[in-house]
């Protein structure tokens, strides 16, 4: 099973970023988690290019088209993105705007991770968003990490033994709701 992890922070040493990774080291043989890292290369989403090709596939940035092609590989995305201004990040938000009209996330198994007990603002305008994509967030596959540091690693998380457990939990409500269809 194919996972896709996206991050909404841009920061090198982001704990959103970091839970993420964690989870790619949990993660049990049979899933594949994989973090995207392409936010940085979207460019604001233009609903002009985006209706200029339709008829021209050519003229969709090739980072737009990138990011279908990985969110389309996917069987189901995970989500975690910090809070700005009690909202998302910009750059998050630009992402999905790419991709409302195209349909990528119709039907598409999501989970939400927190990677604090702050950010329900960003919490609520992704689970939004998302449920107009007509996205399938699964309540159950949610990861709330009060726990954590603003400074912990991957490695450091992965230590801890409740968070790294949350994890794992979270991958198999994921996986499991994507194998039930």
């Amino acid at each position: 099973m194919q996972i896709l992890a996206i991050s909404g922070s841009l920061r090198a040493a982001s704990i959103n970023t970091a839970l993420l990774r964690a989870t790619m080291i949990v993660a049990p043989s049979s899933i594949t988690v994989s973090l995207y890292a392409g936010l940085r290369s979207l460019p604001p989403f233009d609903p002009d290019v985006e209706m200029a090709s339709i008829d021209d596939p050519s003229l969709m940035p090739a980072s737009v088209a990138a990011f279908g092609v990985a969110l389309r590989a996917a069987d189901a995305v995970i989500f975690s993105t910090p809070e700005y201004a009690h909202g998302l990040p910009g750059v998050l938000k630009n992402a999905l705007d790419w991709v409302v009209g195209s349909g990528e996330f119709v039907g598409k198994r999501v989970a939400i991770f927190n990677a604090s007990a702050y950010g329900t603002f960003a919490h609520a305008s992704l689970l939004e968003t998302l449920t107009v994509m007509s996205a399938r967030v699964v309540a159950d596959a949610a990861a709330t990490c009060t726990t954590l540091h603003r400074s912990m690693t991957d490695m450091e998380i992965v230590a801890d033994v409740l968070v790294a457990h949350s994890l794992t939990r979270a991958l198999d409500m994921l996986a499991a709701s994507v194998r039930a269809g």
